[in-house]
């Protein structure tokens, strides 16, 4: 089947050929089966006509880091927070990660993938069309594979592609709490083997921050799970700048996650080893905090920045990527082309999919917005979804 997108107002792309934004305009789009096949003046052949009329024409979104499989909601923290008590406090009294912890163990496979289906689905009406989706709340090897095996059914029923991350080391798990080098044990000789013999993930993330996971439990975990076939990802220096950047940077690990309190040298090593600073802003703002990812600085320094939401149920209910661009502006120093680009072809870069998506561009999957807008620049000033008359997926 081809279908030709015709009275295209303009098409605004990052090229990975030219390594550039690029707008292209006077041109039809071309789709064959779900990919882009053509990019061309008119006069191109096709079974089928979609009248763009004058819309301009972006790729869908990527977002890189999401925590979409949980049941309920944590929607009593946001009201402690408001009344004054930290995210901190809050999981200290048995909130926080420990109470989604406690949902997930008490509920069926089936009855979590119900809940999570529409949930997952919502980032289409936001023009996001690739998500990553970790593990992280039953930490159990059952409810870890129970969580896994959810997302890969999402990602078989659901429009929107699912990449599946295991994240066991998201937090000491109650049982575990006198014993932190057992859990430690359990998730390296026992929930790792087994994620891989069912092959349920792609890649291993680790809370790499004081009270979680040390650096060196974080480098075993990483170390354990790249034997087994996983690649390293990492929530890095989130709340104080403990090295982590710096063992992204060591164990090569495709991306480097939160950063808000990342130091020089550590930004300095992510640059160096090409590992892909992904800045989660709206997480910064959903928990009132002041500290933001120092992008700019990340920029100069030569790093190359992703974006994304971190949407999950207690630190960020967002999932609009155009929100998340408008935030990276006023906080953290992006202008609109490398917000742009960040959440768009950085964000496939930050999933080893840059040569599959996150792009306007021949052999691509055809995963296209209709804004009605004139250019990019009004993605962050409305900032909203609301300006999107159309998602076309695949």
């Amino acid at each position: 089947m081809k279908t030709k997108i015709t009275h295209i107002g303009a098409i605004t792309t990052w090229s990975p050929h030219k390594n550039e934004l690029i707008t292209i305009k006077d041109a039809d789009i071309l789709v064959e089966d779900d990919k882009i096949s053509a990019i061309k003046p008119k006069d191109l052949g096709a079974d089928e006509e979609i009248d763009a009329d004058g819309a301009l024409i972006t790729p869908g979104f990527v977002d890189s880091h999401t925590h979409p499989v949980f049941f309920g909601n944590r929607v009593e923290e946001f009201s402690q927070r408001v009344d004054g008590k930290s995210y901190e406090e809050i999981a200290n009294s048995g909130g926080g990660i420990l109470s989604s912890i406690q949902n997930i163990r008490n509920v069926s496979e089936d009855q979590l993938f119900d809940e999570s289906l529409e949930r997952v689905n919502f980032f289409l009406n936001h023009g996001t069309t690739t998500i990553e989706a970790k593990s992280g709340y039953g930490l159990t090897t059952e409810d870890e594979l129970k969580s896994l095996r959810v997302i890969k059914r999402l990602n078989e029923v659901s429009k929107l592609d699912i990449i599946p991350t295991f994240m066991g080391a998201h937090a000491i798990p109650p049982e575990f709490i006198d014993n932190p080098t057992g859990y430690l044990d359990l998730i390296c000789n026992e929930m790792i083997p087994a994620v891989s013999e069912e092959n349920l993930a792609e890649y291993c993330d680790v809370f790499c921050e004081k009270g979680y996971f040390s650096i060196d439990d974080s480098r075993r975990i990483l170390e354990t799970a790249m034997k087994f076939g996983l690649k390293p990802r990492l929530h890095a220096d989130e709340f104080i700048a403990s090295g982590a950047a710096e063992l992204a940077a060591e164990v090569r690990a495709v991306s480097a996650d939160h950063l808000m309190a990342v130091s020089d040298a550590g930004i300095k090593a992510l640059a160096e080893k090409g590992v892909i600073a992904t800045l989660l802003p709206g997480t910064t703002l959903f928990l009132g905090k002041n500290t933001y990812a120092p992008g700019r600085k990340m920029i100069d320094f030569g790093c190359e920045i992703a974006l994304a939401t971190d949407f999950n149920p207690g630190s960020c209910t967002l999932q609009s990527m155009p929100l998340i661009i408008l935030l990276s502006n006023l906080y953290c120093g992006l202008t609109i082309e490398e917000a742009f680009k960040a959440a768009t072809w950085n964000g496939a870069r930050a999933l080893n999919r840059e040569k599959e998506i996150g792009s306007v561009s021949e052999g691509y999957q055809a995963d296209l917005l209709f804004w009605e807008m004139g250019s990019i620049d009004e993605l962050p000033y409305w900032s909203g979804s609301d300006r999107i008359l159309n998602v076309m997926k695949k």
